[in-house]
């Protein structure tokens, strides 16, 4: 089936030019519950040691009891922060979301964020990227360390889990500045609920050759920030292509349009689902992340505007069927690498 036969995957971003508080999630359960009325499959939230503003993370685990089906992906870097608490902290949100966690991973480029830490130097993007990409698989691998029925919880025994359920990772990876770093594991978090939260990554930026490697390597999702059809058709088979070279099923690698919305108008909102359309037709992408200019105000049009026209075309269901941001993207839920290996994967 073409994906332009099927519908597409929509997501949006929530960031807002006046940001409040840094946990402060009560305007972002509002906003979330506005792309949980339109059906969509996940938001995002973005974060940065650049610039005040809110802890992605732990907003979004405010705003998950308030939510029970959109997928919530905060934005977490990998530059200055310890793979290990990446990993616990993305499974904690896995779990209070019930399975509907993502991460986007995200490098932190400036020497005023290196400062902030005093740890290392700034290094060049390219590294960084590098880092990053080591740091999403290690990531993987401390979820997976768990085996699914690792827990056993025996009160007459008084053994909470099976030992040999749980793994070491043992994983060597390269910092930005050169340097090696360790994880040994196992995660101090049991498997999440999806077996391993979405991995998000920002695929745009022509200069970073290393970002886009690391989304065709590790990638659930892709995003791509594209002007035209064209751009975005390029981009995702170059992605596919990459993703298969590199061992991956190029079609468990979802690519999305990530495209500026501003709607200042009824009449803008119609016009917006006509571009969808249109792109969608054209099998540009596998869906689109959308990024409001004022959340508060463009997402209440689009899901009143925009939402009406694509599920009267058919492009945008009207309920969910799973429950998990897995489920919403269709993708599988893996099985534990390590029980693969000595053949005790569960069903």
């Amino acid at each position: 089936m073409s994906v332009s036969q099927r519908p597409p995957h929509l997501a949006v971003a929530l960031d807002a030019p006046g940001v409040p508080g840094p946990f402060e999630a009560a305007p972002y359960v509002h906003l979330a519950r506005l792309a949980e009325r339109a059906t969509l499959d996940f938001a995002t939230l973005g974060d940065t040691f650049a610039r005040p503003g809110p802890d992605a993370l732990a907003v979004l685990a405010g705003v998950a009891p308030h939510t029970a089906h959109l997928g919530l992906v905060p934005t977490v870097t990998t530059t200055h922060t310890e793979p290990f608490h990446v990993a616990t902290a993305v499974q904690t949100l896995d779990w209070v979301s019930r399975g509907r966690a993502g991460w986007q991973a995200e490098v932190s480029r400036t020497p005023a964020e290196a400062a902030l830490f005093g740890r290392r130097p700034a290094a060049p993007a390219e590294a960084l990227w590098r880092e990053a990409a080591d740091v999403a698989d290690v990531v993987g691998r401390l979820w997976d360390s768990w085996e699914d029925d690792a827990e056993i919880r025996d009160a007459a025994t008084g053994r909470f889990i099976d030992r040999d359920k749980l793994h070491y990772v043992d994983f060597r990876g390269t910092s930005s500045t050169g340097e090696p770093f360790t994880v040994r594991g196992p995660s101090i978090v049991p498997r999440p609920p999806q077996g391993r939260p979405v991995i998000v990554l920002d695929a745009t930026d022509a200069t970073d050759a290393a970002a886009r490697e690391a989304a065709a390597a590790h990638a659930d999702v892709a995003l791509v920030r594209a002007e035209d059809p064209d751009t975005a058709y390029a981009a995702r088979a170059a992605l596919r292509a990459r993703a298969a070279e590199l061992g991956r099923a190029p079609d468990t690698l979802r690519v999305l349009a990530s495209l500026p919305v501003e709607l200042p108008a009824a009449g803008d909102a119609a016009g917006l689902a006509d571009l969808l359309t249109d792109w969608h037709a054209a099998d540009t992408a596998d869906g689109f992340h959308l990024r409001p200019a004022d959340p508060a105000r463009d997402l209440g049009r689009l899901v009143d505007g925009t939402v009406p026209v694509l599920r009267r075309r058919g492009l945008l269901r009207r309920s969910y069927a799973g429950t998990t941001l897995r489920d919403h993207l269709g993708l599988d839920r893996p099985v534990s690498r390590y029980a693969a290996r000595t053949g005790k994967a569960s069903a």
